[in-house]
């Protein structure tokens, strides 16, 4: 996998930290970074994740399995502004694990992980590729985003089972 996991000194104490790249050409006018790259930047994030565990997709909604998914909701705050070029990072993780449903947390931030520039969640549905009804997660999909879930929550999933 291309993404280094978290060690015990990490500045994050939950989910992953994966190196993002803020361009030039990803400011706008003012000089800060547009607010509709924040989600990309997650999007590349979580992609670059996911692929790292031999997941992806490459035309074939048929055989993209867990990754034939849609957004149910996205929510981003804008905590201040990225004003340069340069490494960041996307602390990725999970707040919800459901049977079709997956609600993950996400921050923009420094390389390190320090410095918040924004954060907020996004809600996937999976979905069959020939119905477009959700279906259920994979159990090795659902194992790798059990491995994210936030401290809180997989507490709380662990009370409910």
């Amino acid at each position: 996998m291309s993404v280094e996991p978290l060690q015990a000194a990490d500045p994050v104490p939950y989910g992953q930290l994966v190196p993002v790249t803020v361009h030039f050409d990803d400011l706008d006018a003012l000089g800060m970074l547009h607010n509709s790259r924040y989600p990309l930047l997650v999007e590349r994030a979580w992609a670059e994740y996911w692929h790292g565990f031999g997941f992806g997709f490459d035309g074939d909604w048929a055989a993209a399995g867990d990754m034939c998914n849609v957004i149910k909701e996205m929510r981003v705050s804008y905590e201040r502004p990225v004003t340069s070029a340069g490494r960041f990072a996307a602390h990725l993780w999970v707040e919800r694990l459901g049977r079709t449903g997956l609600t993950y947390g996400f921050r923009i931030c420094d390389a390190d992980g320090t410095g918040t520039y924004a954060h907020g969640h996004r809600v996937l549905v999976r979905v069959d590729a020939g119905t477009l009804r959700p279906t259920p997660w994979s159990d090795r999909a659902r194992a790798i985003a059990a491995d994210l879930l936030k401290p809180e929550t997989a507490g709380a999933a662990a009370d409910a089972a």
